[in-house]
């Protein structure tokens, strides 16, 4: 339903079904379970809509550090938070971040045909 929200522009209901979503995983699976990173990407997601850039940033680095720990630093998952995370630096104007960032998600994607 997040994602709905998240199309039709309503944010703070987006907002809302991804934290009931991310409360919910929460209560039965590990704190570092891929499902866990997905809902802060989420939630990522929304904030960076907003123009919340450093609760999007905060939002993706954390979904960065669940997916490269649990799932490897050469997984799809890695590569789309890097990519996400270089979305919002571009958005802030923080180029060389930004170029840092799809440099890295680039780089795993290659590896991943």
């Amino acid at each position: 339903m997040g994602a709905v929200y998240l199309d039709q522009g309503k944010h703070e209901e987006a907002i809302s079904m991804y934290e009931k979503s991310l409360k919910t995983t929460l209560s039965v699976l590990d704190h570092n379970h891929p499902h866990v990173a997905v809902s802060y990407n989420n939630i990522g997601a929304v904030y960076s809509n907003q123009g919340k850039h450093e609760e999007a940033i905060s939002m993706y680095e954390k979904s960065l550090k669940i997916t490269s720990s649990v799932l490897g630093h050469n997984h799809p998952d890695v590569a789309r938070s890097y990519n996400n995370l270089g979305n919002v630096y571009d958005k802030q104007g923080k180029h060389e971040e930004a170029i840092s960032m799809y440099e890295k998600s680039f780089k795993i994607q290659l590896s991943n045909p």
